[in-house]
């Protein structure tokens, strides 16, 4: 899953208004932000198999520490906590972050074949396998971004141009990139991959700086 992320990452900041989007983004997104660097590194595999899904032809052969259940919620309590501590924020903005992080194993593990780990070694692998039907896939993460960012969008206000054209850049952008990944041809290597995934960094700052660009609205 790609805007689902995404999706729930708008939508939360009815739950949690303090946080920046790009707070939000970056738990949303944690997983895949930490797997293309333990990609590099040699810690976690994926190959390229056309056909292993409908949807993608990635493989992910290992991905125990990024994406396990059993590390996420680790991740998540780090992260939830760290925010809270760093930020000073309230322990709701705290909980936020850290449910955002775990709530990429569930919706990875409704798109995802049975390749989803529950722990860090063991051996288990689930996945509801909606990557095998095109059609589904769409609708379903279309309907969740478009159901959070509707949610962001009566949550919050443009304080100027930047925060409404910024905004609707990025939902643009967002749209683009996963058509283009969905219908494109296959990466060529494993590496690159990893390397384009990196650029998911650049759409965390993109969500700061829409979201000082934006106001609460308290409705």
């Amino acid at each position: 899953m790609f805007i689902g992320h995404f999706g729930l990452a708008f939508g939360a900041k009815k739950a949690a208004p303090a946080v920046s989007l790009g707070a939000l983004f970056a738990a949303g997104q944690l997983a895949d932000l930490l797997w293309p660097t333990l990609l590099l590194l040699g810690y976690e595999r994926v190959e390229i198999q056309p056909g292993v899904t409908r949807f993608t032809p990635l493989d992910f052969v290992s991905y125990p520490y990024s994406h396990s259940l059993v590390a996420l919620c680790v991740w998540a309590v780090a992260f939830g906590a760290a925010y809270t501590a760093l930020r000073r924020a309230r322990l709701s903005a705290g909980v936020t972050i850290a449910l955002l992080v775990v709530s990429h194993w569930l919706l990875d593990y409704v798109t995802h074949r049975p390749d989803m780990p529950i722990t860090m070694s063991g051996a288990d692998r689930v996945g509801l396998g909606l990557w095998n039907s095109i059609p589904g896939t769409l609708a379903v993460e279309a309907a969740i971004f478009a159901a959070g960012l509707t949610v962001y969008l009566r949550a919050t206000a443009p304080r100027d141009r930047i925060g409404s054209l910024g905004l609707w850049s990025l939902v643009g952008f967002l749209l683009v990139v996963y058509l283009a990944a969905s219908f494109g041809p296959p990466p060529p290597t494993p590496a690159a991959v990893a390397w384009s995934a990196q650029a998911l960094w650049l759409l965390v700052i993109w969500g700061y700086w829409i979201d000082n660009h934006r106001r609460g609205t308290h409705g």
